[in-house]
């Protein structure tokens, strides 16, 4: 019997692969990757900005000259490379309608290996009630199925388990959503919705003491791991419009 969370019409899936898959089965999918390509995205389209996901595999530069925009750099390169990266700080002062090139290992590439099912959206803690009421309203009018992606983090030397590395900020900000979809949840689901309800009063001690929260915070990027923490601070819903993401509510 082949891997499935069929009947449930909310579902929890992992990484590039349960991205593959799910964008397979034709499902709307929500990519939330904490720390932090949607917590960037969410904040950057508050402020007005058009983000087109770049995967690692392509040239963020090239295709940045193509749209007349900017490419994202490395954290530690703004603003010596560029104004842009993935510190969410970095768009708070950004131009209405800038359209920058955010290119990330986990969710921009899931992004954009799913540009071709009904909806792509992306969310994460800050926009965790906001994209769930959207996307409701999208499963009362049409007969889909969605699949919450925690994207998961990259072992820089794959193993013997693969390159996946399960990131607990990625299951939390899936749990948020999760938890205010009001349809039917598979057993996967409902453990990720049940670890949020959990640790919903202890999210900004779990996420600046989990790996990759100190992984930034020893980069000195401590106010990013503060930001992406809070729960539902932006009425703010991301969702893939050709081959970029704009916010669906404006």
């Amino acid at each position: 019997m082949l891997y499935t969370q069929h009947p449930y019409r909310c579902r929890l899936d992992w990484g590039r692969h349960g991205t593959r898959q799910a964008a397979e089965r034709g499902d709307i999918l929500i990519i939330v990757d904490t720390l932090s390509f949607s917590t960037a995205v969410v904040t950057a389209l508050h402020y007005g900005g058009v983000i087109y996901p770049c995967s690692i595999e392509e040239n963020a530069t090239a295709f940045a000259q193509q749209l007349h925009g900017e490419a994202a750099v490395h954290r530690l390169a703004v603003p010596e490379e560029g104004r842009f990266s993935l510190s969410p700080s970095t768009f708070q002062h950004l131009l209405p309608g800038t359209r920058i090139v955010l290119a990330s290992p986990n969710g921009a590439t899931c992004s954009r290996y799913a540009q071709h099912v009904p909806y792509l959206f992306v969310g994460t803690l800050l926009n965790a009630r906001a994209l769930a009421t959207a996307v409701s309203a999208l499963l009362e009018e049409q007969d889909h199925s969605v699949t919450v992606i925690a994207c998961g983090e990259r072992w820089t030397t794959p193993s013997e388990d693969g390159e996946l590395r399960i990131a607990i900020e990625d299951y939390l900000g899936a749990g948020a959503i999760l938890s205010y979809l009001p349809y039917e949840k598979s057993p996967e689901a409902q453990v990720c919705e049940g670890a949020f309800l959990q640790a919903r009063d202890q999210l900004p001690a779990l996420i600046w003491d989990c790996g990759s929260g100190r992984e930034l915070r020893t980069m000195g990027f401590a106010e990013d791991v503060k930001h992406a923490a809070q729960l539902n601070k932006y009425e703010t819903v991301p969702w893939m419009h050709g081959n970029h993401l704009e916010n669906w509510l404006r």
